[in-house]
């Protein structure tokens, strides 16, 4: 019976020498790539100093935040300046089309 659900799929990650199982929707690749780079973060963190793995863990959930939130204002710029963009265009098809 389909229930309308993408099938998930067993991925095995590693991250930070810690060992995780999840089910994924989608392609695997996408997770297994996001946990590589989550995995460098913290071991480019870990050599800065003498750090536990929880600090570790929040320093870099702190910098992929800044990095969403700095994302999220440059999206919204973009939409800004679509949307500006979108009614000039609009203003000017107007007048055209009354000019006729």
């Amino acid at each position: 019976m389909d229930s309308g659900a993408p099938e998930k799929k067993p991925v095995r990650l590693s991250v930070y020498n810690q060992s995780f199982s999840l089910l994924v929707s989608g392609d695997p690749a996408e997770i297994e790539s996001a946990a590589q780079e989550v995995d460098e973060l913290m071991t480019a963190i870990a050599r800065t100093g003498n750090l536990d793995s929880t600090r570790i863990a929040v320093l870099a959930c702190l910098h992929l935040q800044d990095r969403v939130r700095s994302l999220e204002r440059e999206l919204a710029a973009y939409k800004h300046r679509v949307d500006d963009r979108t009614r000039r265009l609009s203003g000017l098809l107007d007048q055209i089309i009354e000019a006729e």
